[in-house]
Formats: C-alpha cells, sequence, structure tokens
C-alpha cells in the first residue's frame, strides 16, 4: 500500500506568471520542516505539491502535524496511491477506508478527473463509486449535505488516488515569499501572536528583545527565547536580538519628564531595532500594539513612536481586543509561555501617571534633554545573537 501527501496550495494558485516562485519556497520550507522525518520526494503539478514518502518506515502521522503548521497551505490529504482504472479505485475504496466507512453513518463522494484520458467523467465516478461503497457497507447511507466522511477520488497525471479526510493547513503565504521583517518581542501575549500573522502573510522573521539587568532577570530573557522557540513550529528559523537596555533606560529617568518615560523608551527601542533590521536587510519592523490596551497605545502616542521611523511598522493586532489575542496565542502554542510572572524591560520606571496624549513636539524637545545616541550605538554593538530553530 502506497501513500502520499498531497498539498493544495492557496493563494499562491492566484499569483499568475510567478506563481512557481511562490511553490519553490513552499516547497523549500516544506522540504526543510519534513527533513528530519525521512527522505521524500516532490512534484508539483494543477496547483498541487505531490509529496511522496521514499522509506517505507517515515511516521506520516507527523509529517502531517508538522504540515499543518506551514504557512502557504490551504489543505491537504493523506491518500492512496492506484492504478488509473475504476477497479483499482474500487479496491483501494476497501482496503484504504474500510475501517472509517464502518465507523461512520452518512457519506459522499466527491470525483475529479484532471486527466481527460480517463473513460470516465467525474459524475459517472461518483455515482459509480457512491454505488459501490453501498453495495459493501450496507448501514451507511448518502447525506450530500453534511456527511460524516467525504470520499475522494482524484485522477490526475501521474495516477489515481483516493482519501477520505482533507486536512486543514495554516493558509497564508509561504514564509520567505514576502521578504523579511523584525519583530519587537517583549514577552508578553501580543507580540508572538503579532509575529504569527506576519509570517503568515510570508514574511521571514527576525526578532529584537530589550533586557534591563538588574531590572529584569536572565528567566525573563529565557522567556521570550522560549516564546521564539514556539513561533518557529510556524514561522521556521528566528535570528534573535537582545540589546541590552539598562543604560538608557537609567538616562530616561535622570533626563527626562516622568510621564513621558514610556513614549521616549519606545521611540529608543524602535530607533535601535532599525538599525537591526538595517544591518540584516529587514524591510519593517512588528510590533504588538493594539489602540487603547496601554497608555502607550494611544493614537497621539503611537504618532509620536512612528516619527522616529524610516521603515513600515506593522501593528497586525493592532485593532483586536485581548480575548481574540489571546484565542490566538492559545491556538498556536504560546499563550502559557506568555503569562510567566517574569517582568520584561517594558515595566522598568513605568511612571504613575504616563502622558496618553503627548504632543510630538514636547516629546521631542524633553528626549533632546540628552543625547542618547551614543548610548544607542553602545547597545547595538553590545547586542548579542542566538539562531533558534524548530525543536525537529
Amino acid at each position: 500500500m502506497k501513500e502520499i501527501l498531497l498539498i493544495k496550495n492557496g493563494e499562491i494558485a492566484l499569483k499568475g506568471l510567478n506563481r512557481s516562485t511562490f511553490e519553490d519556497v513552499l516547497v523549500k520550507n516544506i522540504r526543510r520542516r519534513l527533513k528530519s522525518l525521512g527522505n521524500f520526494s516532490f512534484q508539483k503539478a494543477q496547483s498541487t505539491i505531490y509529496i511522496t514518502p521514499q522509506e517505507d518506515d517515515i511516521d506520516l502521522d507527523e509529517a502531517c502535524e508538522r504540515l499543518k503548521k506551514v504557512f502557504g497551505i490551504a489543505a491537504f490529504s493523506r491518500a492512496l496511491v492506484v492504478e488509473k482504472d475504476f477497479d483499482s479505485i474500487k479496491n483501494g475504496v476497501l482496503d484504504y477506508l474500510s475501517e472509517i466507512l464502518s465507523d461512520a453513518k452518512t457519506f459522499k463522494v466527491n470525483a475529479k478527473r484532471s486527466d481527460k484520458k480517463f473513460p470516465m467523467t467525474s459524475p459517472e465516478i461518483t455515482r459509480e463509486l457512491g454505488g459501490f461503497i453501498l453495495s459493501n457497507f450496507h448501514h451507511i447511507k448518502v447525506d450530500v449535505h453534511e456527511p460524516e466522511v467525504i470520499v475522494t477520488a482524484e485522477v490526475r497525471d501521474f495516477a489515481a488516488y483516493v482519501s477520505a479526510k482533507k486536512i486543514e493547513g495554516a493558509g497564508g503565504m509561504p514564509v520567505g515569499s514576502s521578504g523579511k521583517a523584525t519583530l519587537l518581542v517583549s514577552g508578553g501575549i501580543d507580540s508572538p501572536v503579532a509575529g504569527y500573522m506576519m509570517a503568515k502573510r510570508g514574511l521571514e522573521l527576525s526578532a529584537v528583545h530589550f533586557v534591563s539587568p538588574p531590572y529584569t532577570s536572565d528567566r525573563a530573557r529565557q522567556k521570550v527565547e522560549t516564546l521564539c522557540e514556539e513561533l518557529c513550529d510556524y514561522c521556521g528559523k528566528i535570528s534573535f536580538y537582545c540589546v541590552p537596555f539598562t543604560k538608557l533606560q537609567e538616562a530616561i529617568k535622570e533626563n527626562c519628564p516622568e510621564e513621558l518615560f514610556t513614549i521616549i523608551m519606545r521611540r529608543l527601542m524602535m530607533k535601535i531595532a532599525q538599525k537591526i533590521a538595517a544591518n540584516i536587510d529587514s524591510g519593517a519592523l512588528i510590533t504588538g500594539e493594539s489602540v487603547a490596551q496601554v497608555a502607550s497605545q494611544t493614537l497621539p502616542a503611537i504618532a509620536c513612536t512612528d516619527a522616529v521611523c524610516d521603515i513600515p511598522v506593522f501593528r497586525p493586532v493592532i485593532g483586536m481586543d485581548k480575548a481574540e489575542i489571546i484565542k490566538i496565542a492559545k491556538k498556536i502554542g504560546t499563550f502559557e509561555t506568555s503569562i510567566l510572572p517574569y517582568d520584561d524591560c517594558c515595566t522598568v520606571f513605568t511612571p504613575k501617571h504616563p502622558k496618553t496624549k503627548p504632543k510630538l513636539d514636547y516629546v521631542e524637545r524633553s528626549e533632546a534633554l540628552f543625547d542618547f545616541d551614543p548610548l544607542i550605538e553602545e547597545a547595538v554593538q553590545n547586542t548579542e545573537c542566538v539562531l533558534i530553530r524548530p525543536n525537529h
């Protein structure tokens, strides 16, 4: 019995003349994700990627679990490969789908004939195969609206395929097909979700995290590295940049109005993140800001932060409430890590009464009370970089 994985492209199918470029990136990402499981061959045809195991002992259950997290896949199925004749298709249904059909009460048949040389049309395959199933599984009934099992028979260029379960993919675009972006990751719930959402649009991620020892602990940094590891299941490898921020925060505290501590801190973080992004050819920054969630995320505060930015700043959770963000965090497996009680540097020297409607000219005058540029350059120079890879 020979099984295969059939990968259905999503948005890639709409890309026209350069579709093959996106497909190549997707195949590359899939190869990397499945590499540790064994050898696979790959073929592309008719908006489908055919993944064939080259070894008998490959764990296809684990392969399916990994494929669920690969961006660019709309759906996929695990199918039996049979000869392109109707008797082989019927025997394949008996051999491959007997257990699932025995346990089901209702079913329907979907047939697709891509190879027009095949003597039966798609409606004929559907009708005849449905009758064959009814004659062999007497307890089961046809339900074309809400069936428990959908038996799919596809007659394609290379062979015919029989399957009964379409698995939902992660959707989006293949990571790396849309360029690079740098995620400012704090350790909270929001920023990992923001990174996930932009990786889904095809961006290859790097991550920047700010630490302020002795005000923040090694456990806080480790928490953020763990979050990046969890994101790697979806995003692939992530270059993690850890920026020493203590001197800058102390300088803010000593020289700037207390009500502007958070705004000026955010501006300096953006300046540093941009410098790191420029060094690695990253074309945008990503943050987990959500309008009005905290004082630094009001419209005037965001405008003051953006004023120091020369590249786009993506805020994919900007219009989401906390419950929506938490739902995604739980789905992608970052929530439990995010709520661990280790403070990041954003909680250091938090003002009692932060300015929620800052004026840019006032912020710039206050920031100019101290020359932060040498400390910014020092922080960039002393930044540590760690390459974080998926666990498999």
